[in-house]
């Protein structure tokens, strides 16, 4: 242990100026045995400074390092566990309790004592030794023995101490002059002995020479010592003093501690008072101007208005923990309550007052718009009602039984007023339909009552019959539901479209305005903040796309703010809608080409207010109202198919241009006006491709079941007629149906002339037909004319049947024939006149061939050539 220790003297404390004075091998206790040790030590340097330092063996080599240190000082507590019973288990309390367990008692005792002493002799404060025997204690000695025992034990302590530079240097000295000391240290230990008696003796007779010299040392040591007693009774007279002073000094500390923690709660409670005056103060002004002031000027709007801020937020202000329990705030938030409500109730009692006024003033404007398809302005209503929108936002913050209730009275006065002003602007709108069209008068429609009076079954059995002229077939025009669409003109329709747009123009900006009004006065959020997502979902109802609105993430407020805006907008419009239905209804009536105008406006308007809001009153009900008119639209469809599979024609007259080919002209020539750029094209598309669709299917219908004229002749005209419209019209989605109707238009007119032309050459046709038969039958060309029926004599004979005279009046027949077969409008005499002259003289080739193969050498030819018959057939077309 001593080879140990002046290791750690020499390699850790000495380079630091520290004294190691004790050590104890140990380990921490219930834990892995490892080995350190714990070191007291005491520092070179004044003052002196005691430290613990724990030392450990580096886990790389074979010397030790300084781990950790603890001062003396802060050491609380020492326990040896057991005062008794010898225990190598010892606790120190520093920061906290260290558990060690040393290698033996021995040192374990010898470190605690080593301990006391230090505590003894350097710290004021005095170190608990628990469960330590007394026998290791140094009893207390008086303060003047103190000295030489704390000097004893220095010494005791100091047991080694290190060479200084002079003693090494004697040594070193000594060793060189007794070379032999290395070979015989036994002689070498005699020899000092010898001198070291030798010195003693010296100094023996030194001391007995001077005792004259001792003795006056030892009286002045006595006169020393006296000096120190009285020194010391002066100090302990000064510590007495000082001590005095220490607890004046401590009365005069905790007097200042309660000083300031009166001045600090003075402090606060000074802040506690400043806030409840600052925050829980209402003006006189105020009080005032909620109790009287004046709610009709705009001055006085103001002064209610920052009246009634400052009381709420006198009444929203955040009271501290304690607050609501004194007394003068229980009776403040009491008046507050008062004044809140009296408040509350003037400012209602006010505003009910104000919409039962503006009812009556509106009421007395009507009268001014009565004949104009105007609807009474509520701009200035609005805009008086404005001034009090701030005041309605209190009181929905403050009182929303009240809030409610104004809502609700608000919702029963103007739907009254607009549901009056609504039925009137119907009503002009209804007498401008009915009282500039003649149908008007011609069926009972009477302004004055928006109805149809007049008898409608007469017109739902219109029939539809066939004439040889233009005019008999316009005037048999179909039905499209309710009367003939040919007794309107254009300025009827463009007259019902203009006001119908200004039905639809009236009503969209004063819904908007409403709206926009109910959302700002009543303090309701239109529009969804960014917080919130929303998304437009496209739902058909009945064909018609409408825009729903859905909104994800929006706060539950919002939503119900914007529900709540709807509910107001539809009770208070709930005339619009119906009204816009009789309208329609009655436009339906008068005319159901109507329904084209009505659907190309209704969309747009549907359309512009889903841009602005798809989930606003006026989106939902014109999208609504949207889904009628597209029913009437469709019904309008469905009634011309529906004629068409009823269509009559006449036995005895011929057919031309059927009724509903013309009247799906006039449809598609006016559909094409009233669409163009319209938003809802893909309904009129689907409109055509069913109408076109039915008008092929019964004019191929009629042209089997026609009598008087071929049936060729109705498909060749009508179908030329439809094509004709189509290229005109040129209408996009009907391209394949154009090129049908060519394409049929084209085989009826090459079947009609081949059946036609048959007859001319009646019996030369038939000779002929004979001989490609036999050819057919595998008779070699040149071989035919050995046939007894086809041999040359019977080809002259058939063919001097046909002189030129007799082609001539032939085709002269045959032109008539097609003259009586064709109508006038259409005007394809011409047309297929030509036709027959290409294909006669196709004819005539194919029978010149035919003899030139057949009937090779014999110099038989037709009595006529391709130039008679050009003149034959132009003299004709000249004649007639």
């Amino acid at each position: 242990m001593t080879a140990i220790k002046h290791a750690l003297q020499r390699d850790i404390f000495t380079p630091n100026d520290e004294r190691l004075l004790s050590i104890v091998n140990v380990c921490k206790a219930g834990k892995k045995k490892r080995n350190c040790f714990l070191c007291a030590t005491v520092t070179t340097e004044r003052p002196v400074q005691v430290n613990v330092v724990k030392v450990k063996k580096s886990d790389k080599g074979d010397f030790y390092k300084r781990q950790t240190a603890w001062a003396l000082r802060d050491l609380a507590v020492v326990d040896a566990k057991d005062a008794v019973k010898e225990s190598p288990e010892f606790d120190l309390h520093f920061d906290k309790v260290y558990k060690w367990v040393a290698s033996s008692t021995v040192e374990k005792n010898t470190f605690i004592s080593c301990i006391w002493k230090l505590n003894q002799r350097y710290l004021r404060k005095k170190i608990d030794f628990i469960n330590v025997s007394s026998q290791l204690l140094e009893e207390s000695v008086p303060s003047g023995e103190n000295q030489s025992v704390a000097g004893g034990d220095e010494e005791a302590v100091d047991e080694y101490q290190e060479l200084n530079a002079r003693e090494e240097q004697d040594i070193e000295i000594m060793m060189e002059g007794c070379e032999y000391a290395i070979a015989n240290a036994e002689a070498f230990a005699e020899k000092l002995s010898r001198e070291l008696q030798v010195l003693d003796g010296a100094n023996i007779q030194s001391i007995m020479a001077s005792e004259k010299q001792v003795n006056i040392l030892m009286k002045l040591l006595d006169e020393a010592l006296k000096e120190v007693d009285q020194i010391e009774l002066k100090l302990s007279s000064y510590e007495e003093m000082l001590q005095s002073v220490k607890e004046q000094m401590d009365q005069i500390s905790e007097s200042n501690h309660l000083i300031h923690l009166s001045n600090t709660n003075n402090v606060k409670l000074l802040s506690e008072i400043e806030f409840l005056v600052n925050h829980m103060d209402l003006a006189k002004g105020h009080i005032k101007a909620l109790q009287e002031g004046d709610l009709t000027s705009s001055r006085g709007i103001e002064a209610c208005t920052n009246a009634a801020d400052a009381l709420l937020q006198c009444m929203n202000v955040a009271l501290r923990p304690g607050h609501d329990m004194l007394h003068a705030v229980k009776q403040q938030q009491q008046r507050f309550s008062d004044l809140r409500e009296q408040f509350a109730r003037r400012l209602a009692s006010h505003l009910n007052s104000v919409f039962v006024q503006q009812g009556h003033d509106q009421s007395s404007t009507l009268a001014q718009h009565s004949a104009e398809l105007t609807l009474p302005n509520h701009h200035p209503f609005h805009r008086d009602l404005l001034r009090y929108a701030k005041l309605m936002e209190w009181l929905k913050n403050t009182d929303y039984g009240k809030y409610e209730g104004l809502t609700k009275n608000y919702m029963d006065y103007l739907s009254r007023l607009y549901e009056r002003e609504i039925k009137d602007f119907f009503e002009v709108a209804k007498i401008k339909m009915t009282g500039t069209t003649r149908e008007g008068k011609k069926f009972g429609l009477h302004g004055s009552s928006g109805k149809l009076t007049g008898s409608t079954s007469s017109l739902n059995k219109l029939s539809v019959q066939s004439s040889g002229n233009r005019r008999s077939q316009s005037s048999s025009l179909l039905d499209m539901g309710n009367m003939s669409a040919s007794d309107l003109d254009v300025a009827d329709r463009t007259k019902f479209d203009k006001i119908f747009e200004q039905v639809l123009s009236e009503l969209e900006p004063l819904c908007l305005a409403e709206q926009d009004f109910i959302s700002k006065f009543f303090k309701l959020q239109q529009h969804q903040s960014t917080s919130g997502t929303a998304m437009n979902q496209v739902e058909e109802v009945d064909g018609v796309a409408l825009s729903r609105s859905y909104t994800s993430g929006v706060p539950q407020t919002v939503s119900s703010e914007k529900d709540m805006i709807r509910q107001m907008m539809t009770k208070i419009f709930r005339c619009i809608e119906p009204e816009l239905n009789n309208l329609i209804a009655l436009g339906d009536k008068i005319d159901s080409f109507n329904s084209l105008y009505m659907l190309v406006k209704m969309s747009h308007h549907v359309w512009t207010a889903q841009n602005v809001d798809p989930a606003s009153f006026l989106s939902t009900t014109l999208g609504n109202v949207l889904v009628t008119v597209k029913r009437n639209f469709d019904k309008c469809i469905s009634n011309q198919m529906k004629q068409m599979d009823e269509v009559k024609i006449s036995k005895k007259s011929k057919v031309g241009i059927l009724p509903f080919v013309a009247e799906f002209e006039e449809f598609a020539a006016l559909a094409e006006s009233i669409f163009k750029n319209a938003e809802r094209r893909g309904d009129l598309d689907k409109a055509y491709i069913k109408l076109i669709r039915a008008v092929f299917d019964s004019v191929e219908k009629v042209a089997n079941e026609s009598q008087k004229t071929p049936r060729d002749v109705v498909m060749m005209e009508n179908f030329h007629h439809i094509f004709a419209t189509l290229s005109r019209l040129k209408i996009s989605c009907l391209e394949a149906e154009k090129k049908e109707a060519k394409q049929k238009y084209t085989d009826h007119l090459q079947s009609y002339v081949i059946y036609s032309l048959g007859q001319p050459l009646e019996k030369l046709n038939h000779f002929f037909e004979g001989v490609e038969a036999r050819v057919a039958q595998g008779i070699r060309e040149e071989e035919v004319s050995y046939q007894l029926a086809f041999n040359k004599q019977e080809l002259r004979k058939v063919i001097k049947e046909y002189p030129g005279k007799e082609v001539k009046k032939g085709l002269d027949n045959l032109y008539k024939k097609v003259d009586k077969h064709l109508c006038e409008e259409e005007n394809l005499l011409q047309v297929v006149w030509h036709s027959m002259q290409d294909e006669f003289i196709r004819q005539y080739k194919h029978f010149e061939g035919l003899i030139a193969r057949c009937y090779p050498g014999s110099g038989i030819t037709m009595e006529f050539t391709i130039q008679d018959i050009l003149d034959y057939c132009s003299s004709i077309a000249q004649s007639h």
